[in-house]
């Protein structure tokens, strides 16, 4: 039976893929709304409308770095995460040259653009946090950028940025600290836990805002290459006619996101908690994949991932949704929609057989 033949805009769907994207807030849709209908002139341009257009994306920019701690001019507005990645990967080698080390459990967008050019890929422990000594080995004069992800999306570990860039600043003194921070927004104070990053990808589909939005944090003072030339914008990091409207929801949604975060968090932390205890409990052999000891104090809220021995992720998707109307994932949904072995619970160390049953959980605003 195809997707496609139900409603699942019907309220009686449970939709637990939460990190794969987010129900837009009503907020952030109202200015969607609007702005695509009036504010539609091009920012760059002279005219009357074109200078409205221009305050209102300055107006969202002021709003956004607000949130993220950032000034408005370290904003680059994107077609979101996966461009931003992109950037932050191939902009700083593209200037300063060297050589780019990520962890083995980044998203695609940042691990692949490290491997094609040669980089390193550095080992993570049984839940998911970086291997300080392991970066530190790989680190070297050679090195000038560091990617760690701030939220993992498929297992939900958070790093300590502040311990990376200790190691960063000793071992590799020329590098910058990127992070993908895509996931983190709805969940953690990102100007606090992103603060010794130099550049950091932001996402709006993950906190409550539309896709096809994104930002990257350029702090003063660092060189990027533009992967996109022809036009000058974003200060010419990266060219392109402004989505005016897509940023002004974005910065709406970002703000509800930070507006309801404690209490969410708490509520969902919760539920978490039940839903991973649940499972174990009455799954024999299933594996909490990130917390193997039910320690979850450095996973988000949001995320419950969990393998089930002798069991097909593919298969057991497709029973939630057809029988108990849940909709969930394997791991991350970014790719065609294929379920492919996740390199994120390889590098956990967890055997491919017990891997193959993965299912990813995930709770928002909505849930």
């Amino acid at each position: 039976m195809s997707m496609d033949t139900h409603d699942t805009t019907s309220g009686d769907w449970h939709y637990l893929d939460h990190a794969a994207s987010t129900p837009v807030h009503p907020d952030a849709a109202a200015v969607l709304d609007e702005l695509t209908r009036t504010t539609f002139a091009n920012p760059t341009g002279a005219h009357a409308l074109a200078r409205r257009a221009r305050d209102r994306l300055d107006e969202a920019r002021e709003q956004l770095a607000a949130v993220v701690g950032a000034r408005p001019g370290e904003l680059v507005f994107t077609s979101g995460g996966t461009e931003s990645d992109n950037l932050a990967v191939r902009g700083v080698l593209g200037a300063a040259g060297g050589t780019a080390v990520c962890t083995a459990i980044e998203h695609h967008a940042v691990l692949d653009p490290v491997l094609a050019a040669g980089g390193r890929a550095v080992c993570v422990d049984r839940r998911g946090r970086v291997d300080l000594d392991h970066l530190a080995a790989v680190l070297d004069d050679d090195v000038t950028l560091v990617s760690v992800g701030l939220v993992n999306n498929e297992i939900g570990v958070v790093q300590d940025l502040a311990a990376v860039r200790e190691v960063v600043a000793a071992c590799a003194p020329r590098a910058l600290l990127h992070t993908d921070a895509a996931q983190a927004l709805t969940w953690l104070d990102v100007a606090e836990h992103a603060a010794p990053a130099d550049l950091v990808t932001l996402a709006a589909h993950k906190c409550g805002g539309p896709r096809g939005i994104g930002a990257l944090v350029v702090r003063d003072g660092v060189r990027l290459a533009p992967q996109q030339v022809g036009g000058g914008q974003e200060r010419e990091r990266r060219s392109g006619t402004p989505d005016v409207a897509g940023a002004a929801a974005f910065a709406v949604a970002a703000a509800r996101a930070a507006e309801r975060r404690p209490n969410l968090v708490t509520t969902v932390g919760a539920w978490r908690d039940r839903l991973a205890e649940a499972i174990t409990a009455v799954v024999p052999g299933a594996v909490e994949s990130a917390a193997p000891d039910d320690d979850r104090s450095h996973l988000v809220a949001g995320i419950v991932n969990v393998c089930l021995p002798h069991v097909d992720s593919e298969a057991l998707l497709f029973l939630l949704e057809h029988d108990h109307r849940v909709l969930a994932s394997a791991a991350s949904s970014c790719a065609s929609g294929a379920q492919e072995p996740s390199h994120v619970l390889a590098a956990l160390g967890l055997p491919a057989a017990l891997a193959g049953g993965s299912l990813r959980l995930s709770m928002g605003w909505t849930t």
